[in-house]
């Protein structure tokens, strides 16, 4: 699986941070980083949580 982030709706609200800090960080200045473009599947319900709760539907998961 791999994160993909629409960079145009991203607003740095950090609840994708809040849900999977291991694989999303957001600066100060609402800033978000991708940790792990290609998380491994021990990873997917915090990935899923991040995804159901960014409030601009920013993020999604695309399978490989």
């Amino acid at each position: 699986m791999r994160i993909v982030v629409d960079r145009d709706l991203c607003q740095g609200h950090a609840a994708c941070e809040a849900e999977a800090p291991e694989l999303f960080a957001v600066s100060k200045k609402g800033v978000m980083t991708v940790l792990d473009q290609t998380p491994p599947e021990a990873r997917r319900a915090e990935l899923e949580l991040a995804v159901r709760y960014c409030p601009t539907h920013a993020l999604r998961i695309e399978e490989d």
